[in-house]
């Protein structure tokens, strides 16, 4: 396993987060925004909600970073 393929796992990671909606599948299970308050923040959860709602607002710059990474997968083979 090389560097490229474990960059190429955390993008997938980041697009997995990056697509989760709130309303169908966070917030039924008790991790909407509405159910994180402030003193939760150095909580386990309060940090992977963080993590989660972090992909949701940078999904510009991870769909030109797919684009990256699917143009050198074409030029590499």
């Amino acid at each position: 396993m090389g560097l490229w393929t474990l960059l190429e796992g955390f993008l997938l990671l980041a697009n997995a987060l990056a697509i989760l909606n709130e309303d169908r599948f966070l917030a039924p299970r008790g991790w909407g925004l509405s159910d994180f308050s402030a003193g939760q923040t150095k909580s386990f959860k309060g940090q992977v909600l963080g993590l989660i709602y972090a992909t949701q607002y940078l999904r510009f710059p991870l769909i030109l970073l797919n684009s990256i990474c699917i143009i050198v997968k074409l030029v590499s083979g």
